[in-house]
């Protein structure tokens, strides 16, 4: 989406979390446009961006024949590629704000590793639900930590991914966890975008849940963001946007991410009322109140050119 009318205003980037695509964000995106369009020119949207991981969504049937050569993620792959995006001459002159949810904050934490400081062109980082832990804290809480990663990658594995039709696919998400807890919206845009036809006639997930599954263990990408959050948030406003509910990231992590003594000097902490970790699918239209929020902060003096990280 973009506004060919506002080059002086905010370009979005969004990445999402493991299992999604990249169309989930799109009521959050609409919402966004509509929250931002009366503000003043720097801080309305002049365009937003969603990527899919290489092994999820439409990058899913793209790259099918690689991926089925391989069985881990491409986590390590998805940075960088998002960074070439950031340096190529279609960004040349935007006030970027990335913006990723879960995985994809990791992802785009890791992109200013791949980027120059004197070319980095971001103005702030919004960081929804992050996965983001250091090494030491997760360690410290490894049987809880590999637990929860173990339930994730069984449910994942023995997930029904087959149905006879999309509108099939549609009644049955809505009435099961997690899918009944996500905004209608989204639940459609999984059917109509997560959902490809076989040869057979049914329509089976683009994301194979292989790959799904095989992403929960990548933990160093998470470690090595903690790291560089803690490096970039002194020269970058860095927010933090969580949901209410502790489903997932625990309360003890959450503040670390935020810990001042340990050097991660956070811009704003915000927490999303009746959501979640899945907070881009459950509560999309406040989700984008609390984006809007935090770009409304964002000096519109800030451009290219920031100091050493």
């Amino acid at each position: 989406m973009a506004s060919s009318k506002n080059i002086h205003g905010l370009t979005l980037l969004f990445t999402h979390c493991i299992g999604s695509h990249k169309e989930q964000w799109e009521p959050v995106i609409e919402r966004v446009f509509m929250l931002q369009e009366r503000k003043d020119e720097t801080h309305r949207i002049r365009e937003a961006w969603s990527f899919d991981w290489q092994s999820h969504g439409d990058a899913a049937t793209l790259n099918r024949e690689i991926l089925t050569s391989r069985e881990n993620g491409v986590f390590y792959e998805w940075s960088p590629a998002i960074a070439h995006f950031v340096r190529s001459a279609h960004m040349k002159g935007h006030r970027i704000v990335p913006v990723g949810h879960s995985a994809g904050a990791a992802t785009m934490i890791m992109t200013t590793k791949e980027i120059p400081t004197n070319e980095l062109s971001y103005v702030a980082m919004i960081l929804v639900e992050p996965t983001l832990v250091t090494r030491e804290l997760f360690n410290a809480h490894l049987e809880d930590r590999m637990a929860s990663m173990d339930f994730a990658i069984a449910a994942t594995s023995a997930r029904r991914d087959r149905w006879p039709s999309k509108e099939h696919a549609f009644e049955y998400f809505k009435k099961r966890i997690p899918w009944g807890f996500w905004d209608p919206r989204v639940v459609r845009l999984l059917t109509e975008y997560g959902l490809e036809e076989t040869s057979s006639g049914n329509v089976t997930l683009k994301c194979h849940k292989k790959q799904e599954a095989n992403s929960y263990p990548d933990v160093e990408p998470h470690f090595e963001g903690a790291i560089q959050l803690g490096r970039i948030c002194h020269s970058l406003p860095v927010h933090l946007i969580w949901g209410t509910r502790n489903d997932l990231v625990p309360e003890f992590i959450q503040d670390s991410l935020s810990d001042v003594s340990q050097g991660r000097m956070v811009a704003s902490v915000t927490k999303v009322k009746r959501a979640g970790h899945m907070v881009v699918q459950e509560q999309p239209d406040l989700l984008a109140q609390a984006i809007s929020d935090v770009l409304n902060t964002i000096d519109p003096g800030c451009c290219i050119g920031r100091s050493k990280l």
